[in-house]
């Protein structure tokens, strides 16, 4: 991976749908914006961010997430998440997320850590048989 920025930063918008309520995803049983999609949200933020400074045949994996969901957000409304580069060591990268309605009401802040690996060699490792 290419060295980056710290500080660099990317904005990504989408709008709730009912595919991405908790009632659906099964992490509640209301037809808000669920946990998961909003996390699912923040991890392809950052990897926007990471696209361009990756080399051929490479990508990313999440190794942790640290997520707070602040606020219930109805179907229908836009979402704005933007993820900022913190730090980069080595093949590791660490973000501060965070996702506010279209109304700029904060609904979720993370800190996330993605590490940089070769595609192919990292899944035929993957599909090793576990000993």
């Amino acid at each position: 991976m290419k060295q980056m920025e710290t500080g660099a930063k990317v904005r990504l918008e989408t709008t709730v749908g009912e595919a991405d309520t908790a009632c659906v995803h099964g992490s509640g049983s209301l037809p808000v914006y669920a946990t998961p999609a909003m996390v699912a949200f923040m991890e392809k933020t950052a990897c926007a961010l990471l696209a361009p400074y990756l080399e051929a045949g490479e990508t990313t994996v999440g190794i942790d997430m640290a997520v707070k969901h602040l606020k219930a957000t109805v179907v229908g409304r836009k979402v704005v998440c933007e993820a900022r580069l913190v730090g980069q060591e080595g093949r590791k990268t660490v973000f501060e997320i965070e996702v506010k309605e279209e109304n700029a009401v904060t609904i979720g802040t993370a800190r996330h850590e993605r590490f940089s690996v070769q595609a192919e060699p990292f899944m035929q490792k993957a599909a090793m048989p576990v000993k």
